[in-house]
């Protein structure tokens, strides 16, 4: 018998241990599919927001929000000091109206509350972009801007670097909750999985015994097993990315947000997808290589 013939009779086998078992089995499927789905979800969101924080970073200003009363000297003396520290490389004025139709952009579901003729909730402001600040400049940038702060029509300083500094924070704490959350929930689905295989081979036995009294080979017997396992891997990846893809077009269809941007940006390429394909059948193999183990372990001490 060729190894392409006893692929065959394998994956005939392991459909047929799949349907007697089709609850249990199915059981295994969703578990794995469930694990995988979250551990995409937090590759997804992660990646996304990496993305997104750097681009951030690239456009990232030391904004001065202006006082609504300021007066045309104090704006000039204001802009005039922006310009004259050796950091900054450029200056932007922002209008009243110009910050609104950013937020709106941004936030469309919350522009109403800044419309024109509405409460003036932002404020006009000067936006200086910095150079890259080396670690020994960080000390005089901040007195420099505590100082700008303080000035007269000044309402706020405000460095875009030291919220992003947290975003990233943030991020590092939802990465390592999401790998040790993909860790307990694979390990959970593995051993699923290992059970079900355990199971089907309890109820073939009686055929396994005869198969080795007439001098089967283990991998002929197990052969189908293994197979049983992938395939329940392979089902649960499979449920995992159709709804990593429900999610994702779910969002798209939201129309276009900044929140948007950062969760749903992009998706899964096809090598990420067959990455998790890949992943899943090697977790049900995973679960059915241990439980035979066992089972083969448990044979030998009788």
């Amino acid at each position: 018998m060729t190894l392409l013939q006893a692929l065959r009779d394998f994956a005939r086998e392991a459909l047929v241990g799949l349907a007697r078992s089709l609850r249990v089995s199915l059981l295994a499927a969703l578990t794995i599919g469930v694990s995988l789905f979250l551990a995409g979800v937090f590759y997804l969101v992660s990646r996304n927001l990496e993305t997104t924080i750097a681009s951030w970073r690239d456009e990232a200003r030391f904004v001065v929000y202006l006082a609504p009363e300021i007066s045309a000297e104090a704006r000039a003396a204001i802009e005039a000091q922006l310009r004259a520290a050796p950091w900054v490389t450029e200056v932007t004025r922002v209008s009243r109206q110009e910050a609104e139709r950013r937020f709106s952009r941004s936030f469309p579901s919350l522009a109403p509350l800044v419309a024109e003729g509405a409460h003036a909730a932002l404020p006009a402001s000067l936006e200086a972009r910095l150079r890259p600040i080396a670690e020994a400049e960080e000390g005089a940038l901040r007195e420099w801007a505590r100082r700008l702060g303080g000035l007269e029509g000044v309402e706020l300083a405000d460095d875009d670097r030291d919220w992003i500094s947290q975003v990233e924070t943030v991020l590092a704490v939802v990465r390592a909750l999401g790998l040790l959350l993909t860790a307990v929930l694979v390990g959970a689905s593995v051993f699923t999985i290992a059970s079900v295989v355990r199971l089907t081979s309890y109820l073939y036995r009686d055929e396994i015994a005869v198969m080795r009294l007439v001098g089967a080979t283990e991998f002929y017997i197990r052969g189908p097993f293994y197979l049983e396992g992938m395939f329940q891997g392979l089902l649960g990846a499979l449920v995992a990315l159709g709804g990593l893809t429900a999610v994702h077009l779910s969002l798209q269809s939201s129309g276009p947000s900044l929140v948007t941007a950062a969760l749903a940006g992009r998706f899964l390429s096809p090598l990420e997808m067959a990455a998790l394909l890949g992943f899943g059948a090697a977790a049900g193999l995973i679960g059915a290589i241990v439980s035979l183990g066992r089972e083969s372990t448990a044979s030998e001490r009788s």
